[in-house]
This record gives C-alpha cells, structure tokens and sequence, in this order.
C-alpha cells in the first residue's frame, strides 16, 4: 500500500533546442525568418497549448477527446502523438562551459582506472558543477536502463553537470565506457532488482541520506533525483526563482492548491513530501537538517528515509517567510523550504491519471513514477506508454514482427450512465475480452501485441475511494495506466512454457507513434479488414487489394490463421481494423489450456470499495465464461485469490 506513496511525465520541451538549431541551420543568413521561427516555437498560442483548447483525457500526455454522437466509439491503436515527440536516441557529445563531454566513450584500448579515482570527494564533484549547481541520481545495475534515459534526457536540455553514484561496480564500468559521469557510492551491492520495501532497498534510502550529507559540506548546491524519473524540462531557472529557499521538494500532493507554476500553498499540502525529486543548498539550516536525518536512520533500521524526512522537517511547519515566494519556515523554525507544485513536479497520479498539467495549460518538468503497480516492469512501462524511455534499437523492430487492432467500444459503455463499479467493470471487461483474443492471435503467429489503450471508469488506489480522489482533476472516463488492469509484470516474466505455452511479447499503446520506431516497420504494415464469410469478397485468401489491405473472415480458426498469415511473416505490423469475433479458438486444446494458463495471470485487481474488507474486486480474463458473473469483493477468506 505505502508503494503508491513512494513511488510518482514529460510534454518533451527538451526537443525545443534541437528544432531551434535545426531552423537556424536551414534558414541561416535569413534573420527575419530565423527570428519568426524561433517565436513560433516558444509562442504559448503554438502547438504546446492550443492543441489544449479541449481539456484533455490523457494519461500520457495526450488529447483524448470524447465523441459525443456516435453509437460506436472505435480508438485508435494509439492516439496521436503530442506536437513535441522524443527524439531519437542519438547520443550527440554535451558539455557545459568547463564541463567533459558526456556520452563520448573513452578509448577501447585505454585500461579502466582504478575504483579510487571514483571516489566521492568535492574535487571530483567540482569537475561536474556548473553555476554552483549539480545533479545527481544513483542506483544499482538493475536500474541501468531508467538511468541512461534519465541522463540522456538531461543532456538533451543541454544539462551536463550531472553525475551518477554506482552502488555497485557492474554499473559504474559499464556507465564510464558509455561516456556517462559516474562516482562510487562504495555501497557493493547486488546488481539485481532489490524490490521496493525489501531491506536492501531501505539500504538505498540510507545511501541517499548519506550522500546528501557529504555533498552539502561541498559548498554545492544538490539536485537530488530518483532513478525513475525523467526531466522533461530545464529545472534551473525555475529553481533559481527561489534563491532563499534552503531545500524544494516534491511532494505526493494530489489535489491542486495553484493553478500557475506557482509554488504549491504548504498550508494546503496534507500528503508526504516525497524526496525523489528535491534541491538542497549548501545553507546550516539544510546541513543540520541532512546531519540529523542520517543519524535517525542509521540509528534505527526500521525507519524508511521519506518517513524520516517527513518527520523531522513537519516538526514545525510555519509561518510563510516574509514575501509571496510561498515559501515556509519549517523543522527547527529556521529551515526555509519550498512545495514544488505537483501539477509540473508531476507524480504518477497528476502525470499519467489526471495529467493536470495539460488541464491547467502547463508544461510540466519531470515525471516520477509513482502511484503505479507492477513494480520496476510497471514503471518502466509507463515511461514507454509517455514515450519518454530509451529502449534499445531492437525493441522497435521484434523478429517476429507486431499485431496491433483497433478496439471497439459501444458509446453506451463508456459515456452513458453513472460512473459506478458495475459500470466501470462492464467497460474494462468489454475491453479485456477484445485483449483476450488478440493475445491468442498473437500467440498464434508469434507476434508481440501492442496493446490497446485501455479505458477506465475509476481510479485505482491502495484503500477504499468513491472512484476517484475527492478534489482531483482525474476526469471519468480517462485512459489508465496499464498496470491498473494488468499485471505488467508477469506479462513480462518468462514462465514456464510446458505449462504456460509460448510467451508473449507486449508492447505499449502509444508504440506505433513513437520516433524512435525505424523507417523499415512504420512502412511494412498490412491492414485486415473482417468480414462476413461467405458475403463477396470475403474469403480466406492471401490476396490482398492494391491499398495493402486484406479481407479476412470472422471467426476464423487456428489452422486458419496460421495457412493465411503465414504468407505475409515479411511484414512488420499487422493491424486488425476490429478484433470482435475474429478468432474462434484453438484447434490444438492443449495449447488453448496453457494459455489460459497464462493469462488468467495477466489481470490484476481494482482496488478498493469503501467500507468493505476486503474491498478489492479481481479482474477475471474469463468472466463471460461464468454465468451471472459479478463485480463484487472476497465474500470469505477462501475465495481471496486470482480467478481460476
């Protein structure tokens, strides 16, 4: 439960710089043009904010208009992509004023240097700070992935005074030969995924205290960030607005208390501060703060380090420093400490549910991941869904090749009624369905499935709520994260094939409008229309119209599938144009049992009913199948597991 609070995207203002070269390049000598260029880029009427004129329903950062006439609404296989898109992930060389490059790899014949010349001290640091300023995440091996797209993002806003703490030698040679600023936290610690709540990761927080603690005596100003989180923005001159502020930190606020970049009103801020996201300056109000948080922790093993903060800094809250800066005095009545507001220093909840940045027509600055489920994999996947993770080339272009549909909702389902349990599963469980079979077929043809974006009625949370938090701006219905109905990371995980069957390989709904997708798969595509069997021009048939586009019977079997498709195994993406009644099932029953197998393992559950314990409802990938199925909670402990 405490996971959500812990854990907290993007609007992709870093590709700015990139189109303002490109521009001054083309048009160079033309100042009049470069100029007009260059305010159209940076005027708030462009695409940043007018595309906005609807307020949106986007759990990625993208518009999702609801229709209002049509009988049937039928989504896209992924909306369209917002006017600022990623980059692709070329590893331009960034350097600051005095700063090394980054991303340009040392010689492969020069020797790695021993660990000491990692070791944190101020000279080390010094070589990195630029402005007084440094940035710095840390992690382990596990997290190399989220820590590459952290500093690619960073150099992309031409940041370079960045480093990274290696908690374990694996990362830090493998950081140093990728050209990326590394130090030794001297943590030896495992390479592996050390999970959240685990003792291990209690020992991280520590490392995080630690480490504050030894900077600040550096004279340097910290930017402190977890590793799964992204800048989507350049922070420094929003930090510096605030030059009396001794530390800015984020917080798991929910409910907006500005509707500007306003700092948000401490007064009004009742959840946790949330440290993965804060700026400390080198102040003795900010050092005897660090001092005694590392001591509390070190002295008692049990306490997790954002209780510690939160602990120790709420001991006294108030008044607000003199002024309309918002900030406060807090902790020993001396500290001066500032709320970045939730709204642009998003969570998880006020980036990928509410994305109260685009209702507010706001450009937001970084993303943390969290409110999410599903672990490292479903943070992961919601950084993907956003479009703001680096993958490498290979994850856009899978051997197999890729199926994508487009799902079909009655408008009933989603815009009629009361926003309601029954209603809310009625809509998922329309949806799962149309899923259930496309995983089938996906699996027949050995294809990854990019997943549909999936639309919810309700929130999900950790505790009983009347469907969404009272005084948020999550709009009913929105589209949800994944992992609100999916167990992303068993979908991920290799089972057992002898008993589970082949797996299958997913990917996220915004995939086919990502950037980083290569020129050989958005051009090697085939569209499936079904039809009628029987009616003219419907029968199974690899001919295919002029158009690239191929007819193709409902309720169609295995054998079937595999004869027709097996002809096109060349084409990279294979969209059905509805996936209802298109599949009729496996001819082999063995296969069909191991994957049902695998993927009643794939829904997770909706969480919670107010007053009831239990309150959770399991999602059931075989609900039709069970006359008089109902979305209700655990009647007795025995029947408090997945569906079978």
């Amino acid at each position: 439960m405490v996971e959500g609070w812990r854990n907290g995207f993007r609007d992709a203002t870093n590709s700015k710089p990139l189109f303002v070269t490109i521009y001054a390049t083309v048009i160079i000598g033309v100042l009049v043009s470069s100029f007009y260029v260059f305010s159209a880029i940076y005027s708030p009427t462009n695409g940043s904010s007018s595309f906005l004129s609807f307020p949106p329903l986007s759990t990625s950062g993208r518009i999702h208009s609801l229709p209002q006439e049509n009988a049937t609404l039928e989504l896209p296989v992924a909306p369209p992509p917002p006017p600022q898109a990623l980059p692709p992930p070329v590893l331009e060389e960034a350097q600051g004023n005095s700063l090394g490059k980054i991303w340009v790899s040392p010689p492969r014949d020069k020797k790695m240097p021993p660990l000491e010349t990692f070791k944190l001290t101020k000279e080390l640091f010094g070589e990195r700070v630029k402005d007084n300023v440094i940035i710095v995440t840390f992690g382990n091996y596990a997290f190399m992935d989220f820590i590459l797209t952290w500093v690619k993002h960073l150099t992309d806003l031409d940041l370079s005074n960045i480093l990274v703490g290696a908690m374990d030698t694996k990362l830090l040679e493998a950081l140093y030969w990728k050209g990326v600023p590394v130090f030794d936290m001297g943590s030896h610690m495992s390479t592996v995924d050390v999970g959240w709540g685990s003792p291990t990761f209690h020992k991280m927080g520590r490392e995080k205290v630690i480490l504050i603690d030894s900077v600040l005596p550096f004279g340097y100003e910290l930017l402190m960030c977890d590793t799964d989180m992204v800048w989507l923005k350049n922070p420094m001159p929003y930090l510096a607005r605030f030059p009396d502020a001794d530390v800015l930190t984020s917080s798991d606020q929910v409910v907006p208390t500005v509707i500007d970049d306003s700092l948000d009103i401490w007064q009004q801020v009742g959840a946790a501060y949330n440290i993965g996201i804060f700026h400390w300056r080198p102040t003795e109000s900010a050092k005897k703060l660090a001092k005694e948080w590392k001591e509390i922790l070190l002295a008692d093993d049990k306490v997790w380090d954002q209780n510690g903060f939160n602990e120790i800094v709420r001991r006294q809250l108030g008044p607000s420093v003199e002024g309309d800066s918002g900030l406060f005095y807090a902790y020993d009545g001396n500290l001066k400490v500032g709320i970045l507001p939730a709204s642009i220093f998003c969570s998880g909840h006020t980036y990928f549910v509410q994305a109260m940045y685009q209702q507010l027509r706001l450009e937001p600055y970084a993303v943390h991941t969290t409110f999410q489920y599903a672990g490292t994999e479903g943070k992961r996947h919601r950084l993907r869904e956003g479009m703001v993770f680096y993958d490498p080339p290979e994850y856009y272009d899978s051997p197999g090749g890729f199926i994508a549909f487009k799902p079909s909702i009655p408008k009933s389902l989603l815009l009629d009624g009361k926003h309601t349990i029954e209603s809310h599963f009625i809509l998922v469980n329309h949806q799962m369905k149309q899923i259930r079979s496309a995983l089938a077929i996906a699996s027949l043809l050995n294809r990854t499935l990019v997943m549909p974006p999936i639309w919810c009625r309700l929130d999900r949370l950790w505790f009983g709520h009347p469907g969404t938090l009272q005084g948020s701006m999550t709009r009913q219905p929105f589209i949800c994260p994944l992992d609100h109905v999916f167990e992303v990371n068993i979908m991920l995980k290799e089972l057992p094939e002898e008993e589970f069957g082949p797996g299958i390989g997913i990917r996220e709904y915004s995939f086919l409008d990502n950037p980083l997708l290569p020129k050989q798969v958005k051009e090697s595509w085939l569209d499936v229309q079904l039809c009628q069997e029987g009616k003219e021009g419907c029968e199974a048939s690899n001919n295919t119209s002029p158009s690239r586009v191929l007819k193709f019977p409902k309720r169609s079997n295995e054998d079937t599938f595999k004869a027709i498709f097996s002809s096109f195994d060349d084409v990279k993406v294979i969209k059905f144009s509805s996936i209802e009644d298109a599949f009729i099932g496996f001819s082999d029953k063995e296969r069909e049992e191991r994957f049902r197998r695998r993927v009643k393992r794939y829904v997770g559950i909706w969480c919670c009913e107010e007053n009831k314990t239990p309150g959770h409802i399991y999602y059931d990938m075989y609900w039709d199948e069970k006359p008089g199925w109902k979305p209700v909670p655990p009647q007795t402990p025995e029947e408090d597991h997945p569906p079978l």
